[in-house]
């Protein structure tokens, strides 16, 4: 059986920066084997919240605590970090590479505002969970309207 070479990376090296960046986003969609460029990775989350508390789940296998970060404000979540590749790419022939290295960065907007006092995160079987605390909704005011004379 002979095999076909294709020499993508030669030919798009000869195109401009914006062709070759649109064939890697072409070919890096379909499968993360093909990205010529080291792109950042995007984990999947989750975010549920219950009456008191707001709470995000996000797979992250293989990212060790001491790369992550996580900021907060009343109304988004800023989660960073990095999963670093067992080998060095230079050494190594894939034969198949669907688990994405490198950095990651991703913003959340939360549903409601949280308490950012009520704060607390946790990493445990490749899963990192933040908990957030809902503030409290103060409830209806009425406000008095003044009659203003000339």
């Amino acid at each position: 059986m002979d095999f076909i070479k294709i020499r993508l990376s030669s030919d798009l090296d000869q195109m401009g920066p914006d062709i070759r960046k649109t064939m890697d986003d072409i070919f890096g969609s379909v499968n993360p084997m093909f990205s010529r460029y080291n792109q950042k990775w995007v984990p999947p989350m989750d975010l549920f919240e219950t009456r008191d508390e707001i709470t995000i789940v996000a797979a992250i296998g293989g990212v060790e605590r001491e790369s992550l970060e996580v900021e907060i404000n009343q109304r988004a979540v800023r989660i960073s970090g990095a999963r670093k590749a067992p080998v060095s790419v230079e050494k190594a022939r894939f034969c198949l590479a669907e688990i994405q290295y490198g950095r990651f960065d991703r913003v959340l907007f939360l549903p409601t505002l949280i308490d950012t006092d009520k704060v607390s995160a946790s990493l445990s079987g490749g899963l990192l969970r933040i908990t957030m605390g809902k503030q409290p909704v103060s409830g209806s005011k009425k406000i008095p309207i003044r009659h203003l004379d000339r």
